[in-house]
C-alpha cells in the first residue's frame, strides 16, 4: 500500500501520510481475526492519529510567552473553540481520541435513521454557541456519504459555517468522497486512508468490516 496506489482525492479531502506505522495500525485492524481488544487498542491510536492531524487544520494566532529561564518565546495559540459532534454510533468510538487531544471539548451527537435515510438529534447536546465553534465531526467510516451529508446539514441547520467543518474519518471509499464534494465542498475531509471502492451492497472493499460491530460487540 502506498500513496502511489491510492484513489485521487476530491480537492476538499486529504489522507494520513502512509507511514509504516499507519500501514502497521491499518493492517491489524483490517484482519477479520484480529480479537475485539486489540481492534478497540490498535483502532484508538489511529483516532488519535486523526485528531491530531485534524487540529493542524484549525486557525492559530501568534502568541510570546515567558519561558522559566525568563526568556521570551514566540509560538501560536489555537484560534477559536471547536466542539466534537459524533455520528452514532460508531462515531461515539472516535470521541476518546478526541478527548485526548481536546481537554473539556464538548461532543454533540447525531442519530442517523436508517429505516427514512434521514438523520436526527439523538438527543440536543449540541453547544448553544455552536455556531461560532469549529466542528469536527466523526465517524470512523465513509461509504456512500449519505449519512454524512445529511449530518452536515444538521449542522448547517444550526447555523455552522461549511469552512468551519472537519470531518474525520478512518476508512474512505472515492464515492463517498466524491459525494461529500460535489455536496459540501466548503467542508473538509480528513481520513486515514482511502480504499479501493464500493461494493454493489456499499460495502468498503477491501473494508474492515462493520466498525460499530466490531469495536462494540467484537
Amino acid at each position: 500500500m502506498s500513496t502511489e496506489d491510492a484513489p485521487r482525492l476530491p480537492p476538499n479531502a486529504a489522507r494520513l501520510p502512509m507511514t509504516p506505522q499507519l500501514h502497521a495500525l491499518l493492517t491489524i485492524i483490517r484482519n477479520k481475526d484480529t480479537p475485539r481488544s486489540d481492534f478497540i487498542f490498535y483502532s484508538d491510536r489511529i483516532i488519535r492519529l486523526l485528531v491530531e492531524e485534524g487540529l493542524n487544520h484549525l486557525p492559530v494566532l501568534e502568541q510570546s510567552v515567558t519561558t522559566p529561564t525568563g526568556h521570551t518565546y514566540t509560538g501560536v495559540a489555537f484560534q477559536g473553540r471547536i466542539c466534537g459532534v459524533s455520528i452514532l454510533r460508531a462515531g461515539e468510538a472516535m470521541e476518546s481520541g478526541l478527548r485526548e487531544c481536546c481537554r473539556s471539548v464538548r461532543i454533540g451527537k447525531i442519530l442517523y435513521d436508517e429505516e427514512t435515510a434521514r438523520p436526527k438529534l439523538f438527543y440536543a447536546k449540541l453547544p448553544e454557541d455552536i455556531a461560532d465553534r469549529w466542528v469536527l465531526l466523526l465517524d470512523p467510516m465513509l461509504a456512500t456519504g449519505g449519512s454524512a451529508i445529511q449530518a452536515i446539514k444538521v449542522l448547517v441547520d444550526h447555523g455552522v459555517r461549511l469552512d468551519r467543518i472537519l470531518f474525520l474519518n478512518m476508512i474512505a471509499s472515492p464515492e463517498g468522497l466524491e459525494s461529500v464534494w460535489k455536496a459540501y465542498p466548503e467542508v473538509r475531509v480528513i481520513s486515514a486512508w482511502v480504499d479501493a471502492k464500493l461494493s454493489d451492497q456499499n460495502y468498503i472493499l477491501p473494508g474492515l468490516g462493520d466498525y460499530g460491530d466490531r469495536y462494540y460487540s467484537g
